[in-house]
């Protein structure tokens, strides 16, 4: 009977010889450890002594999104690493096997990115199939050095009059947008992402732990008025893991790296990175690190720093890119002095503030021209643009403290009432509804009005009527002018003053339009 079995079984055992004589054997390391605990997405894990700080770990159990990438070591103690996760998870219990991966949190980058709503690890939110990614570079990377910079010369068009006059932003810039909560904070960066329209600038918007309903107007305002197949949207909603509201500033700036460095121009919006501080503080506290001013932890600084100081204008040798960061943040009761908003003032290259009292008043944009500065400035404004622009901030100011005294009640002489009725007109001028950002063109348009003093005989409520007007104006009889400033930001001498003549006429016709 054994000698029938040995008989029956012999074509199989050859067979299994065979397939075992054709398998390559190699030795294999695998880096294990155990979970020592699982608490509000934070484990601790032993055993695993020669992990690096942000290295990914692979868990045994389920998670709720994928099981490939779960968690990254945050914290390093001798004995033990405290790894933040990247997913809610489920079925993850003390004694279950870690592995170390030996490798970082890696983003996928492309072209195929764009006009996506994605979450941090590229993982898609709109409901199409993954994107296909030319490579997988890392979350974190150093900021490029001195040597490889670039001065910040070349303008960044946001559309907007009273950013675009009075502080001009270049590209490769960083500008603060900060203020208190509904204030247009969103609304200023939304406008500034739908002007690239006009631009060959590429945009990446980052929602940290923003209500779904202001993330999903965001998106629909973008893909109605401006360029959703060059924009990529990159969501970490309130519902998100902390580990992962906390990765996507850093996976948002990893992909307007991608295209800088081909030598392309990147626009990120960050909305916001106060909750992005909170939530590094809920994931430092969770791990047992002790707390400093207001309980934020001592490296929050480092934290958002080496975020910021990414952003970039390259060297012409490097391909010339660039990448400009618009951060929003959010203060309380308009204190700019909170710890947050000093340590992210003092990072930037400027801010542009919004004022609650302005908003209330019904002014839109409501920017604080008064504290709101740009540190490039002038450098990176269009030259159509620069003369007209220098002295109008001199201007409003001046006409803001006579406004302040003139309620007092005192009758103004005919000097004081003349720049108070020019203010207003600048004010008016400033007023811009939303979705609505300007060209170039029209900006020097209204500007070159109201330096002529143009529109002080024209009533405030037929200012709307006059920038209807412009509008007809710069695609008719002022179209190779207009298109002339758009694409150079110069205009030359002749067809600077047949333009300043042709605004001076509508401003004049919408004035005796009015009588």
């Amino acid at each position: 009977m054994l000698t029938a079995l040995s008989a029956s079984l012999a074509p199989w055992l050859d067979e299994a010889v065979d397939r075992l004589a054709g398998v390559a054997l190699a030795s294999r390391i695998d880096r294990i450890g155990r979970i020592e605990s699982v608490q509000d997405g934070i484990v601790v894990v032993s055993g695993l002594d020669d992990v690096r700080a942000g290295e990914l770990l692979r868990f045994q159990g389920e998670t709720d999104g994928s099981s490939d990438v779960a968690g990254y070591a945050n914290l390093l103690d001798p004995d033990r690493v405290s790894c933040v996760l990247l997913d809610a998870t489920t079925g993850l219990a003390p004694g279950q096997i870690v592995r170390g991966t030996g490798d970082v949190i890696r983003i996928p980058v492309g072209d195929s990115l764009l006009g996506r709503v994605l979450d941090p690890l590229g993982r898609p939110l709109d409901g199409l199939p993954p994107p296909e990614a030319v490579d997988y570079l890392p979350a974190e990377r150093p900021a490029p050095p001195i040597i490889d910079r670039d001065l910040v010369t070349q303008p960044l068009q946001t559309g907007i009059v009273v950013i675009d006059s009075m502080f001009a932003l270049g590209r490769g810039q960083r500008e603060l947008i900060i203020g208190d909560r509904a204030t247009g904070k969103t609304a200023i960066a939304t406008d500034t992402v739908i002007n690239q329209k006009r631009s060959d600038v590429i945009s990446i918007y980052v929602a940290v732990g923003q209500k779904t309903s202001s993330i999903q107007a965001v998106i629909e305002s973008i893909r109605l008025h401006g360029a959703p197949e060059r924009t990529c949207f990159i969501i970490a909603g309130p519902a998100a893991a902390p580990g992962l509201q906390w990765l996507a500033p850093y996976a948002g700036m990893t992909i307007a790296e991608y295209f800088r460095d081909r030598g392309q121009h990147a626009l990120l919006v960050i909305d916001d990175l106060s909750k992005h501080a909170a939530t590094h503080r809920e994931l430092t506290l969770l791990m047992g690190q002790p707390p400093g001013r207001e309980a934020y932890p001592g490296d929050i600084f480092y934290t958002h720093a080496r975020l910021l100081e990414r952003a970039a204008k390259l060297a012409d040798r490097l391909g010339g890119g660039s990448l400009t960061a618009l951060p929003i943040a959010e203060t309380e009761a308009g204190n700019l002095a909170g710890y947050i908003p000093t340590n992210l003032i003092s990072i930037t290259d400027g801010q542009i503030v919004v004022d609650s009292k302005l908003f209330s008043g019904g002014q839109r944009p409501a920017v604080d021209v008064g504290r709101s500065v740009s540190r490039v400035g002038g450098k990176s404004q269009a030259n159509a643009l620069k003369q007209l622009a220098e002295p109008l901030r001199l201007d409003y100011a001046q006409f803001l403290e006579l406004e302040l005294f003139s309620r007092f009640g005192a009758a103004p002489d005919a000097r004081v009432a003349a720049q108070l009725e020019h203010g207003r007109r600048i004010r008016a001028v400033l007023q811009q509804g939303q979705y609505a950002p300007a060209s170039l063109a029209e900006e020097v348009a209204l500007l070159t009005a109201l330096s002529g003093g143009a529109l002080d005989p024209l009533p405030l409520d037929r200012v709307t009527a006059f920038r209807t007007g412009l509008e007809a104006l710069l695609s008719g009889p002022l179209r190779s002018a207009a298109a002339e400033i758009d694409a150079t930001g110069t205009l030359g001498k002749e067809d600077r003053e047949r333009f300043a003549v042709a605004v001076m006429a509508l401003a004049a016709a919408s004035a005796t339009a009015r009588a």
